[in-house]
């Protein structure tokens, strides 16, 4: 593993990491890993703490770090509908940084940077730090499911985003927090990086990912019946039924090091086929075989140009 002071060191740009967070206890966020997988890599790192209704300000205290900058916020419940809330409350996190850092990293709490790409992102940010045609860079995705061996691989899921902005409050967070964009609409102009970024949001105890689909889900339906149908989800016993997935693969690869003590503590049962297949029409098929087979992905939605 690539040395902390050395990678901050050998660095040429500023960079502020952003993120925001609320309950990360009581739904089994991996927030701690998550801000500490880009910490090497940044100068500052704001966090936006939520009006929590566990201990998630005292979890993101025990990291210690000097460059942590907390800010705190309450979470406005009139903007549900869209996942809006989320991206208010990252567009928070985004004005807080300091003005001078060239880049800003965002990551969220259920996503991981794998240090073996520490040196690729800073290459990147360095390249194209003077290239302001380059608003934004673009990183791949895993996106891990049910248990830490699976991967979704289906078109339910955005193979790649955007995760590096340049430092301009005309840039905001984009509908449910996803990407970005200026705010006159207009898309990023943005460059890959040859990295991936590790996604865990669907990777918990069928019990407490019961729990937080059901309420994730208000975050999007504002109206009384969405109301009624989160609490049936909650009063399930049986807890989230993982095998209601179109198409999964075995991950091959070697999880990021602060993530290991996670996947060594996973304990439920999680087996799904990967043979078999659930896609919903003979579209979605053509479309994986074409991405599977020629690694194009055509018609898929993008946030994003690429330059």
């Amino acid at each position: 593993m690539t040395n902390h002071d050395d990678e901050e060191n050998l660095r040429s740009v500023r960079v502020s990491g952003f993120t925001f967070v609320k309950n990360a206890v009581k739904y089994g966020y991996p927030v701690v890993e998550s801000i500490r997988s880009i910490l090497p890599i940044v100068d500052e790192m704001i966090v936006c703490l939520g009006d929590s209704e566990d201990d998630t300000n005292k979890l993101i205290a025990s990291i210690g770090s000097p460059k942590i900058k907390i800010i705190h916020s309450v979470w406005d419940d009139r903007l549900r509908e869209g996942g809006k809330v989320l991206a208010v409350e990252t567009n928070k996190a985004m004005d807080a940084a300091v003005d001078d850092s060239d880049w800003l990293f965002y990551i969220q709490a259920d996503e991981v940077l794998h240090e073996q790409y520490h040196p690729v992102v800073i290459k990147a940010m360095e390249k194209y730090a003077t290239d302001k045609r380059v608003e934004g860079l673009l990183f791949d995705y895993h996106h891990f499911y049910g248990s830490y061996q699976y991967i979704g691989d289906g078109r339910k899921w955005y193979s790649k985003e955007i995760r590096v902005i340049r430092n301009n409050k005309d840039i905001r967070s984009y509908r449910d927090a996803q990407g970005f964009r200026w705010k006159d609409g207009r898309k990023l102009k943005v460059k890959g990086v040859n990295a991936y970024m590790y996604h865990y949001g669907w990777v918990r105890n069928p019990i407490q990912m019961q729990q937080k689909y059901a309420d994730f889900g208000k975050l999007w339906n504002a109206d009384a019946g969405y109301e009624k149908w989160a609490e049936e989800q909650k009063r399930r016993s049986a807890g989230f039924d993982y095998s209601n997935i179109d198409t999964l693969t075995l991950f091959t690869g070697t999880h990021p090091g602060l993530m290991k003590h996670l996947v060594s503590q996973e304990n439920w049962d999680v087996k799904i086929d990967v043979k078999k297949k659930n896609f919903k029409n003979m579209k979605h098929r053509l479309l994986y075989t074409l991405w599977k087979k020629f690694g194009c992905r055509p018609f898929e939605y993008s946030n994003y140009r690429k330059i």
